[in-house]
């Protein structure tokens, strides 16, 4: 490998995974061509996301994955005690919040059923959190909110994030209340997290007993993510060793573990916190593509069958091309208790193209709705089939 393939691969590298939304935008691109024409390889003097990645995998073929979230790490004390350090912000009053972060988001009251979303995550939750406006707009719920404090990984976790609001532990005397200052000065609906590994019930509550007490009608939802390769023993030779099963399989443990955190708050907060259940959907997903039902898809894995168009494109994880969508629409119908199904016509995302067709559009909304519900912690049910959630049906 020469330095220029391996600058590459670091710049694409950090682009591709540590960035926020997991796609580079057409001026990343643009830079990246006239660095690394080689990298263009149809010749047509564009570069796309996929020809990106692709050369990224050629040139790193046989060498270890670079970067990737930590599973091991120190954790600050301070989460034991029964109380957090006095200047924490949490303990100011909203006033007082608001002069430390002066940006603060006060979103008007919806008169179409929109929802006040706050939310924190990392590169698992941002092709969803990009995504969902549209198809929330699409939906007819064009008066949606969606106020974000996001970081790449471990940055991105609801841990990290509370400390870096309140200012406390490794961020002691520095706080960024973005989200804190909104919550306590203006009214919100829900709030989203992004899960992380060794995630603790505590690392939530403490979002929950704040949003509470400026908001009491808020409820929560926590994506259980989805499968993940670090799940088997090794890296599989080929995609004949991802079959459904040993997918659904893998689904199941990693659900598990954020159905747990779910089950002890929900005891303590009876009908508040909810699952995006992204692990069900990409499950699903995986048994379509074995049966032959996701058009224009050409593998599961990128980092073990060498597909561009797969369900994941890394060993870290990340969703392959087009699949932001599905998580997107997993995101509305949980949210908003209805079907995608039942959006009319196709939705404005910014980043249409030929792919994904509108077949594996369709294709994607009705595998949302039933991961939905058929997940009894979503709380959404559909026994009558009309694409609303049971308790949310008009008179």
């Amino acid at each position: 490998m020469n330095r220029f393939s391996i600058l590459f691969c670091f710049v694409i590298t950090v682009a591709l995974n540590g960035s926020l939304w997991a796609e580079p935008s057409q001026r990343q691109l643009d830079a990246w061509l006239k660095r690394f024409p080689e990298a263009d390889t149809n010749g047509d003097g564009r570069l796309t996301a996929e020809e990106a990645a692709t050369y990224r995998q050629k040139v790193t073929k046989g060498r270890p994955e670079a970067g990737g979230a930590p599973r091991t790490f120190s954790v600050d004390a301070g989460w034991d005690a029964d109380r957090f350090p006095d200047d924490a912000v949490c303990y100011l009053q909203p006033e007082e919040i608001a002069k430390l972060y002066r940006r603060v988001t006060r979103p008007e009251t919806p008169k179409d059923g929109s929802l006040r979303i706050v939310a924190t995550g990392h590169s698992f939750m941002a092709p969803g959190f990009r995504t969902l406006p549209a198809i929330a707009k699409a939906g007819g719920f064009e008066q949606q909110t969606l106020l974000t404090h996001v970081g790449g990984g471990i940055t991105g976790s609801a841990r990290f994030k509370w400390e870096q609001e309140n200012g406390i532990f490794q961020f002691k005397g520095r706080p960024t209340p973005k989200l804190l200052a909104s919550i306590s000065n203006a009214k919100w609906d829900t709030m989203l997290w992004g899960p992380y590994f060794n995630d603790r019930p505590e690392y939530y509550r403490c979002w929950i007993d704040f949003c509470l007490k400026y908001n009491p009608e808020m409820k929560f939802y926590l994506s259980d993510a989805w499968p993940q390769l670090y799940q088997l023993k090794s890296v599989p030779s080929s995609e004949e060793e991802l079959s459904a099963e040993v997918i659904a399989r893998m689904g199941t443990e990693k659900h598990a573990i954020y159905a747990k955190i779910i089950g002890t708050l929900n005891r303590e907060y009876p009908g508040k916190v909810f699952v995006l259940p992204t692990s069900d959907a990409m499950v699903i997903a995986a048994e379509y593509y074995h049966r032959g039902e996701l058009p224009g898809v050409e593998g599961l894995h990128t980092s073990v069958g060498g597909q561009e168009r797969s369900l994941w494109r890394d060993r870290l994880g990340h969703l392959g091309p087009g699949f932001g969508r599905l998580e997107g629409y997993v995101f509305y119908a949980t949210l908003y208790g209805r079907s995608p199904e039942l959006i009319e016509g196709s939705v404005a995302f910014k980043d249409r193209s030929e792919y994904p067709s509108d077949e594996l559009d369709r294709a994607f909304r009705k595998i949302a709705w039933q991961a939905v519900i058929n997940n009894p912690l979503t709380g959404v049910t559909d026994r009558d089939s009309d694409g609303v959630d049971d308790n949310r049906e008009e008179p």
